[in-house]
């Protein structure tokens, strides 16, 4: 009978029978592929209860959006900014079989009840492969590349600037924008299509395709100029020498190496950030001898007068001097403490 039902239900959509009331998208995440999901019913955008939600869901979330593999159910409160309160939670009790084509194809109820912005679901998917560099050291640095009607082209330099290389770092889940070289060397200029030049980006945007061009395959260029570009390393962090992963000292993963952070200028927002980034509750207030208790560091002091506004996403996203420059020893490491966020039962 269900195998039936999705044959019909495939017979319908290809005759154009049953028309979709829903729209979906990711909210506050860190590309168009992961945040907390949002659906639209009759021109109103809500959230979706997060009771019953599993990988499930999420895998026929990702396939509506046009993403990659489903990796993760992350609450959808730990996506900034939050549901506004006037948001309704639009549906709860989603269940799906994990083949449907869109979320509006599963189980679920409208009539919420007894369900607040605090189980507000989301969802966390691979970023599909449209965009890569290449020809550098690691997938980080190299020739921009992307993809279109299958097949790789490089881009053009024409109109390119460091806007573009930030969305093209960010949309491959690396760091931060640091060099955005005109054009490739001799060794590394691409071959094939040249598909993309006068690409224009804001810098917000999430992925490349949403940034405006000429079009595709229809440029004067040649491939001596090819766009290069060179992204930090990805960003990671943790705290170290406490009782749980939500307390101890601040080191941040730069280069491969694991370094201390410098509290210059550290304070609350600085913290706030942190503690989101992880995954913990917020930030508590710890004396200087308390934090002295949670241990010195060795070795690198990779980031000095670290300045946010409290509303980022994630550490790196801050004002901070170059990786490795301070005026500062271990004495002074960044030590702190989130709550721990009780598991849901």
């Amino acid at each position: 009978m269900a195998l039936l039902f999705f044959l019909i239900l495939a017979f319908c959509n290809g005759l154009g029978l049953l028309e979709s009331s829903s729209r979906m998208r990711l909210v506050g995440g860190r590309h168009r592929c992961e945040g907390r999901v949002e659906v639209e019913r009759d021109g109103q955008w809500g959230t979706v209860c997060d009771d019953g939600w599993d990988m499930k869901d999420v895998e026929v979330v990702c396939r509506e959006l046009g993403c990659g593999a489903a990796t993760g159910t992350p609450s959808g409160t730990l996506y900034k900014p939050l549901a506004e309160k006037d948001q309704k939670v639009l549906i709860q009790g989603v269940s799906c079989s994990g083949m449907e084509s869109e979320l509006i194809h599963c189980e679920q109820e409208e009539d919420v009840f007894d369900c607040s912005h605090s189980e507000d679901a989301g969802a966390k998917c691979e970023i599909p492969e449209t965009v890569r560099l290449v020809g550098g050291p690691d997938h980080c640095k190299g020739r921009v590349e992307v993809k279109h009607q299958q097949q790789w082209g490089t881009v053009c330099k024409a109109g390119w600037n460091l806007s573009a290389a930030k969305v093209v770092c960010r949309q491959l889940g690396c760091g931060r924008a640091i060099l955005t070289q005109r054009s490739c060397n001799k060794d590394t200029q691409g071959q094939g299509p040249i598909w993309l030049s006068e690409v224009s980006c804001s810098g917000q945007e999430g992925n490349l395709q949403d940034c405006s061009s000429g079009l595709w395959g229809k440029n004067n260029c040649t491939h001596d100029e090819d766009t290069w570009v060179e992204c930090e390393d990805p960003f990671d962090l943790r705290l170290v020498g406490g009782d749980s992963r939500c307390s101890g000292r601040l080191e941040v993963l730069h280069k491969g190496e694991w370094g201390s952070v410098c509290d210059d200028g550290w304070g609350e927002n600085e913290e706030q950030v942190v503690c989101k980034q992880l995954g913990c509750g917020e930030s508590i207030f710890l004396s200087a001898k308390a934090r002295r208790n949670l241990g010195l560091g060795g070795g690198r002091i990779w980031l000095d007068d670290v300045h946010c506004s409290g509303k980022e996403q994630s550490l790196e996203q801050c004002r901070h001097r170059f990786w490795g420059y301070h005026n500062c020893n271990h004495k002074e490491d960044v030590a702190m403490t989130c709550l721990e966020k009780t598991p849901k039962t």
